[in-house]
């Protein structure tokens, strides 16, 4: 009887450690629909056209310095979900918008520093790292980049190309670099496959007189991810 209620006693904490291990595991990670995002539907990213007037993000690129999905953290022991690219670039480098849209949020607070995110449609964009600082007036918020002579006002609308910032270190960073992230909706894309996209229709786009040496220069950067 006893060694009954032994077994019973056993089972039934090996349960519980069971339960409690599966339920912080299921709290560490990102929602499925996060993590699906749209990586994996290449088509359905090939059929948005508007990509091949988008533009890469960053200036005198260097390097790819962290790829989108789990890794070891920089900061710990232990793994993270990395929601975005980093793009690496000397610091004071200039960012440039992806994608035209709304800048509906400015801020210089937590892991992402000083950073803007802008809406273009279903998709937002977020731009992280950067130097300057939040500023109010007039009742309005601003990020502010005064060496860099930039000022974006949250509400405003912006277009694809433009200069929104510069590389900085501000935030939860190890170097400079611009941390990128992109959501569909609810869901998180690779930045990798967006690159890819763009730079599959930009380069069967026609060369003309209009497609300057800025754009040619931002084919050569997104070129360099598709080996990767």
């Amino acid at each position: 009887m006893k060694k009954q209620q032994i077994k019973i006693t056993v089972y039934r904490i090996f349960l519980f450690i069971l339960g409690f291990v599966i339920v912080n595991f299921i709290t560490i990670l990102p929602g499925l629909n996060t993590v699906q995002a749209l990586a994996n539907n290449p088509v359905l990213l090939a059929k948005n056209n508007a990509w091949s007037s988008a533009s890469f993000p960053v200036e005198r690129f260097q390097a790819y310095t962290s790829p989108f999905g789990y890794r070891r953290s920089p900061n710990s022991r232990g793994w993270e979900f990395h929601n975005g690219l980093d793009i690496a670039a000397p610091k004071g480098s200039y960012i440039r918008n992806w994608w035209g849209g709304t800048v509906i949020k400015v801020g210089d607070r937590g892991g992402c520093g000083t950073h803007i995110i802008v809406k273009s449609g279903n998709w937002r964009h977020s731009y992280c790292h950067m130097q300057g600082r939040v500023q109010k007036s007039n009742g309005r918020l601003y990020m502010v980049d005064s060496a860099g002579g930039i000022k974006i006002m949250q509400g405003q609308q912006i277009p694809a190309g433009v200069r929104i910032g510069r590389i900085g270190m501000t935030g939860r960073t190890t170097g400079p670099h611009l941390h990128w992230v992109i959501r569909y909706g609810k869901n998180y894309v690779d930045p990798a496959n967006v690159l890819r996209a763009m730079y599959s229709q930009q380069s069967s786009k026609k060369t003309s007189t209009n497609w300057n040496s800025q754009k040619s220069q931002i084919q050569i950067e997104e070129s360099k991810i598709i080996n990767q």
